[in-house]
C-alpha cells in the first residue's frame, strides 16, 4: 500500500500539466514554472520523495521544467576521463552535471532500497539480542592508550588521548 497515494497522483498531474503546457506553447514557461513550484512545495510539505528522473528535469533554482531545446541546453562533456551530461537552464543559468556511467545505479534502483528487502533484513535482526549483535563499538581513550582495542587497524594513542586528570579537564571544557 502506498502512503499518500492521492498526493502522488496530484504531483504526477502537476508534472504532466507542466509538460503539456510547454508542448502546446513553448512561450508559456511561467505557467509550467508555477506547476513545478507547486509540485515541489507539496512534496516538501508532505515529506514525499520524488523519483530522481522527475527531480532531474526541474531546475532547483527557478523551478522551470528543463526541456532540451526549449528551456534548457544539454551537452556531453569529457572531464578527467569521465563523461558528464551537463544540463543548463536557459531561464536562470543554473547548470547540473550528471555522470554518464552506464554501470551506475541510483539508490532507488538498487535491490537494497526496496521495502521488501529491508523488511527481510530487519526480521533477521529480530532474532538477535543486543548482546549478540556485531556492532562496531567505540573505544574509550583508556583502551586506546593501553592498546586493549580489538581492532587490528587501530593506531596507538597520541599524547592528547592519554588518561589523566589534565585530559579529563580538557574533555569537560571541550564539550
Amino acid at each position: 500500500m502506498i502512503k499518500d497515494k492521492e498526493a502522488f497522483q496530484r504531483l504526477s498531474f502537476l508534472y504532466q500539466a507542466a509538460h503539456c503546457v510547454l508542448a502546446q506553447n513553448p512561450d508559456n514557461q511561467e505557467l509550467a514554472r508555477f506547476y513545478c513550484h507547486t509540485q515541489n512545495s507539496i512534496s516538501r510539505r508532505l515529506v514525499l520523495r520524488q523519483d530522481p528522473s522527475v527531480k532531474r528535469t526541474i531546475c532547483k533554482s527557478c523551478f522551470s521544467l528543463l526541456v532540451p531545446g526549449v528551456s534548457s541546453t544539454v551537452r556531453q562533456r569529457k572531464r578527467r576521463n569521465q563523461r558528464w551530461t551537463v544540463v543548463r537552464c536557459l531561464n536562470c543559468g543554473l547548470t547540473k552535471r550528471f555522470l554518464s556511467n552506464p554501470d551506475y545505479k541510483l539508490w532507488s534502483e538498487q535491490p537494497e532500497s526496496l521495502l521488501e528487502n529491508q523488511m527481510v533484513a530487519s526480521e533477521r535482526m529480530k532474532g538477535q539480542t543486543f548482546s549478540t549483535m556485531q556492532w562496531p563499538l567505540k573505544t574509550s581513550p583508556a583502551e586506546k592508550a593501553t592498546g586493549l582495542n580489538s581492532e587490528p587497524h587501530s593506531r596507538p594513542a597520541s599524547k592528547e588521548t592519554a588518561v589523566g586528570p589534565q585530559s579529563k579537564e580538557k574533555d569537560l571544557r571541550g564539550k
